[in-house]
């Protein structure tokens, strides 16, 4: 009778051991499985230019490379941001600077005012616009001072700007992520080469919004480069013909983000590598009308360990 007791105290020992097991190697792949899920932040305008707030996940349909993907996480509302301006401050800004800083600010006030924002300047260097210890704040007050404080003088270093601020946007507490860069488009001043922006563009979830500011001689714009950044991490690029407009650019810039959808999705890996994705976003089932859809275009999935 001893011997039968112990025989299956052995066998429920055993069978406790592999539950625990099967447990464990599941919460593995959950876990693992959710750590790569793609989120998009997806804009829609209808035919006659407004935001579509009506739609419902059956009506997305996200294409990675090609393949029909199943969506996990759907949302459409006005959540809290972290968000950079990132500001070109070079000489060939100066006579637009005014401007610049007031289009800015109206951004600003057009946003969720639970936003958590931060100023880069650069010219020949790249300089925070807040004071040393505080990486984003919401008080607009701290954020005109941000914005005035710095000249417009020197060359530009484009490149290093923007990756100086998206390494800022790493810091912040929000999931969504969103950049206005508003700048002449060219650079001359930067250590670094534009393939590391766009690696390192691939690699963020955040949108860009660029505005290009610059006069039709400048020799040093580059409007095929605002419009590649937007267009990878699905922002928009605005290239407005006089400097009146650049207000209005900037809070629209702020509705667009207040009215994104956020959509996520597992990829299906078919090896261990890191490999360049390519997304197309599409809407199914909503009227016959014509839709402008603004989403990422591609990212990169990092390697496994």
């Amino acid at each position: 009778m001893v011997s039968n007791q112990a025989a299956m105290s052995r066998v429920i020992s055993t069978a406790s051991a592999l539950l625990i097991a099967l447990i464990s190697a599941a919460s593995a792949q959950e876990f693992k499985t959710t750590s790569e899920l793609v989120l998009l932040d997806v804009s829609v305008k209808g035919s006659k230019g407004g935001f579509v707030t009506n739609l419902t996940k059956e009506n997305f349909q996200i294409y990675e490379n090609g393949k029909l993907q199943t969506i996990t996480q759907f949302g459409h509302e006005d959540e809290p941001i972290t968000v950079g301006l990132i500001l070109d401050d070079s000489h060939s800004m100066k006579s637009k600077r005014v401007e610049v800083i007031d289009s800015a600010l109206a951004f600003i006030d057009s946003s969720n005012p639970k936003d958590e924002i931060f100023v880069t300047h650069f010219n020949d260097l790249v300089r925070h616009g807040l004071p040393v210890g505080t990486d984003f704040t919401d008080d607009r007050n701290m954020l005109r001072i941000a914005l005035s404080n710095n000249p417009a003088q020197g060359m530009t270093a484009l490149y290093d700007g923007i990756l100086d601020g998206l390494h800022q946007l790493d810091l912040g507490k929000h999931e969504k992520k969103a950049v206005i860069l508003i700048s002449d488009g060219g650079d001359n001043a930067s250590k670094h080469q534009f393939k590391d922006v766009l690696d390192a563009v691939q690699a963020t979830r955040a949108i860009i919004y660029t505005v290009g500011v610059f006069d039709s001689e400048d020799p040093d714009r580059n409007p095929g480069l605002l419009r590649r950044l937007a267009a990878i991490s699905g922002g928009v690029a605005y290239l407005p013909l006089n400097l009146e407009e650049l207000p209005g650019i900037c809070r629209g810039i702020a509705k667009d983000i207040r009215n994104r959808y956020s959509i996520g999705y597992v990829p299906v890996r078919t090896n261990d590598k890191s490999a360049l994705r390519n997304i197309r976003v599409s809407i199914t089932g909503a009227g016959d009308q014509k839709y402008t859809v603004h989403a990422r275009t591609s990212y990169l999935l990092p390697a496994q360990p």
